[in-house]
């Protein structure tokens, strides 16, 4: 896959989330427009590498250029390495439109500087799957701030010629008797994100935890992962953020059960390397494209949002991304006829047992009247965890 080593250094960078203080996912809604204007002809446009492609990276990877002859409208793009850069580079108002993953989403709205969406006036929202649609990570208070884009979940790879009976469960893992059949051969994936993958697998094994939702944890709660993770650190041999070294830890066997997503698992292209979404469900992710409240060239910004979600232009970048496309009419689109199929595209059932992604704040999300632990002290924890 051409696309691979841009469209996982994106999704790695997706979990460099910032320390996030103690404030909430809340803020005063703002007012979408009720009518577009003429096109300003030019649009500006922040986003994860591999989402706005014009042919540069690739001649034959470019669905800018149409939008460019389409609308009139002269696409400049910056991509971001982390969900923290791309907030800081928000805040300067030099971009119209922004893609965001679920925690820069929902800072965005509470900094206010996320406009307000009318979907109305994108044609092309009609299409999305309506499970996608007023998610917690793109609509506050009853008021969309934008439009879901691609999704993909972290899934349980193994190694068939080592874990001989195939895995249906975390416990894979996260329980020390199972740990211990694949001493120094266990990977984990390298972010403090990584917490809410304990905390699931609490959540379904452990009911005295208390815990309703992972990216809500108080300080037992938090606790309680971290010993979790603590355990399954005496049998890690290495922790994964660069896509490159899990392909090559799966290749030659150094890795033989972990974390992965199943773009890593496409491209390693091996019999005996597979993928599994275990009974317990697992983390995932959802992005969404938005209108900054500082537009300079709102109209241009909602004709890309328009065209990025329309089927030709969804299925392009969803599959070079390597993530399901949002809509039906997307996956008729695609080159390879079994991509959706692949990413379970349109499987409602299968996004239910999905826990996408969120930055834990101090305001629990899972509405408890208690203080729960953010991610300063989520990132503080996976220090300690890895030692």
């Amino acid at each position: 896959m051409k696309s691979l080593a841009t469209a996982l250094v994106s999704a790695v960078a997706l979990t460099a989330l910032a320390a996030c203080g103690g404030g909430s996912d809340s803020a005063e809604t703002s007012q979408a427009v009720e009518e577009l204007g003429e096109k300003e002809g030019q649009v500006s446009i922040l986003a994860w590498p591999g989402y706005v492609e014009d042919g540069t990276n690739d001649p034959e990877v470019d669905w800018v250029t149409p939008f460019e002859e389409q609308t009139g409208c002269q696409v400049t793009s910056k991509t971001y390495g982390t969900s923290d850069e791309a907030l800081n580079l928000a805040k300067t108002g030099e971009y119209d439109v922004v893609a965001a993953s679920g925690d820069l989403s929902l800072r965005l709205i509470a900094s206010k500087e996320a406009a307000a969406v009318n979907t109305d006036l994108v044609p092309n929202y009609a299409e999305v799957f309506d499970f996608l649609k007023n998610t917690e990570w793109n609509t506050v208070d009853g008021v969309n701030y934008g439009i879901p884009h691609g999704y993909g979940a972290n899934l349980l790879q193994y190694n068939t010629d080592v874990v001989t009976e195939a895995p249906t469960s975390w416990s894979a893992v996260f329980e020390e008797s199972e740990l211990a059949k694949y001493q120094g051969k266990v990977t984990a994936y390298d972010s403090p994100i990584y917490i809410a993958d304990a905390a699931l697998y609490l959540m379904k094994h452990d009911p005295d935890s208390g815990i309703t939702n992972p990216y809500a944890l108080d300080q037992e709660q938090l606790d309680a992962a971290v010993q979790l993770l603590k355990t399954q650190r005496k049998y890690v041999g290495e922790y994964w953020s660069d896509y490159l070294k899990l392909i090559s830890a799966s290749e030659t066997g150094d890795t033989v059960v972990g974390t992965t997503w199943q773009v890593i698992v496409n491209s390693i292209g091996k019999d005996n390397i597979r993928a599994v979404l275990p009974e317990e469900g697992s983390t995932a992710w959802n992005d969404t494209w938005m209108l900054s409240a500082q537009a300079e060239n709102p109209n241009c910004g909602y004709a890309w949002l328009d065209y990025i979600v329309s089927p030709k232009a969804n299925a392009q970048a969803t599959e070079y991304f390597g993530e399901a496309p949002n809509s039906e009419a997307a996956c008729a689109e695609t080159t390879d006829p079994k991509h959706c199929e692949t990413y379970h595209a349109g499987d409602e059932e299968f996004s239910k047992s999905l826990w996408y992604w969120r930055t834990p704040i101090k305001e629990c999300l899972d509405g408890r009247d208690v203080e729960c632990t953010d991610y300063a002290q989520w990132t503080a924890a996976w220090t300690e965890i890895k030692g």
